[in-house]
C-alpha cells in the first residue's frame, strides 16, 4: 500500500513537472504604482498546435495591450501589457494554455499596485480670494429667449404651410435607383468609416452595422435571408452553397465570415471588448468577404 501511494505521488510530481517545463508565466515587476504599465510573459516550449486564449480572470489590473506572438528557438512567446488604477495586491490566476488538444496551466502571479505619495509640506498653498458679483446667466434670460423660439416657430409653420408645402406638391418625386449590392456595401463600409463609431466606444453599435452591411450584400445578392438567420443557421447555409459549387467563395472567406459573426455575437450578447488592432482587422474581413463572395456566374453556351 504505502509503495502504490509512493508511486501515485512520484507521478503526480511529474506531471506537474512537465506542465510547469513545458508553459511558463513571468512578470517584468511584481511591484508597481498606480497607472504604471508592466509585461507578462508566458513562453511555451512547442511550437506546433498551440493555442493561448486571452486573459481571463482578472480582478483589480487591466489589459492594455496584446503584443504579436513570436517564434524563438523552438518556443512561443506571447506578451501582454497590463496596469492597475486600484492600489492593492492582485493575483493573475492560473491561465489555461492548449497544447495539442491538452490543458496545461501556468503558475498564479501576485502584482502589488502602491499609491504614489503625496508630500503635503511641498503643496503651494494660495490665498482666499475676496467676494465677486455673479455673472448674468442663461435663467435670466430664459422668459425672452422662450417668447422670441416661439414668434419663429410660428413664422416657420406658416412659411411652411403657405409655401413650401404647396411647391412642394408640385415637384416631381424622383426615386433614385438602388446601387448593386456590391457597390451598396462598399459605399456602407465607407460611411461606417466615417461615424467613429469604435474610436467614441461604441463598439457594440460598430459590430452590429458592421455585421449588418455584410447580411444585407448576401441577403441581396446571394438571396439568402441572412438578416434573419443566427450566425450558425448563415453558416451553415453557406457552407451547403459552396460545397454544390452554387456560390464562388472559397474555405478560408467562410471561416473569416464566421469568425467574424461569432466576435460580433460575443460584443453584442456577451460585452466582450475586443481590442484596437482586433477591431481593425475585422474591418479588413469584412471587406474581404464581401470581394470574395458571389453568386455563381452562369456561362451560356452558344448553340453550333
Amino acid at each position: 500500500m504505502k509503495q502504490r501511494l509512493l508511486y501515485f505521488f512520484l507521478l503526480l510530481s511529474a506531471i506537474s513537472f512537465a506542465q510547469n517545463s513545458l508553459v511558463k508565466a513571468e512578470l517584468d515587476t511584481t511591484n508597481i504604482r498606480i497607472g504604471e504599465q508592466f509585461q507578462l510573459k508566458i513562453s511555451v516550449n512547442e511550437t506546433q498546435n498551440v493555442i493561448i486564449p486571452k486573459l481571463e480572470g482578472l480582478q483589480g489590473l487591466e489589459v492594455i495591450d496584446t503584443l504579436k506572438t513570436d517564434t524563438l528557438k523552438n518556443k512561443l512567446v506571447k506578451k501582454f501589457i497590463l496596469t492597475g488604477f486600484d492600489s492593492g495586491a492582485f493575483y493573475i490566476p492560473q491561465q489555461q494554455i492548449f497544447v495539442k488538444n491538452q490543458a496545461y496551466l501556468t503558475d498564479s502571479l501576485l502584482v502589488n499596485v502602491a499609491t504614489v505619495a503625496i508630500d503635503t509640506t511641498k503643496v503651494k498653498k494660495f490665498p482666499i480670494k475676496g467676494i465677486k458679483g455673479e455673472p448674468y446667466q442663461f435663467d435670466d434670460f430664459k422668459s425672452y429667449i422662450y417668447w422670441a423660439i416661439g414668434i419663429l416657430v410660428l413664422i416657420a409653420a406658416l412659411l411652411y404651410f403657405f409655401v413650401f408645402k404647396k411647391k412642394k406638391e408640385t415637384e416631381e418625386i424622383i426615386v433614385e435607383p438602388a446601387l448593386p449590392p456590391y457597390e451598396e456595401a462598399m459605399s456602407k463600409f465607407k460611411e461606417l468609416d466615417k461615424k467613429l463609431l469604435w474610436q467614441n466606444n461604441k463598439v457594440k453599435k460598430y459590430y452590429s452595422e458592421l455585421t449588418g452591411i455584410i447580411r444585407h450584400y448576401i441577403e441581396r445578392e446571394l438571396s439568402v435571408p441572412a438578416l434573419e438567420s443566427t450566425t450558425d443557421e448563415l453558416m451553415e447555409t453557406l457552407n451547403d452553397l459552396e460545397e454544390t459549387s452554387s456560390i464562388e467563395t472559397n474555405k478560408e472567406t467562410l471561416k473569416r465570415l464566421k469568425a467574424l459573426l461569432q466576435e460580433a455575437d460575443l460584443v453584442k450578447f456577451a460585452k466582450s471588448k475586443p481590442l484596437s488592432h482586433e477591431i481593425e482587422e475585422d474591418r479588413k474581413d469584412a471587406e474581404q468577404v464581401v470581394n470574395n463572395l458571389k453568386p455563381k456566374q452562369i456561362v451560356e453556351e452558344n448553340a453550333e
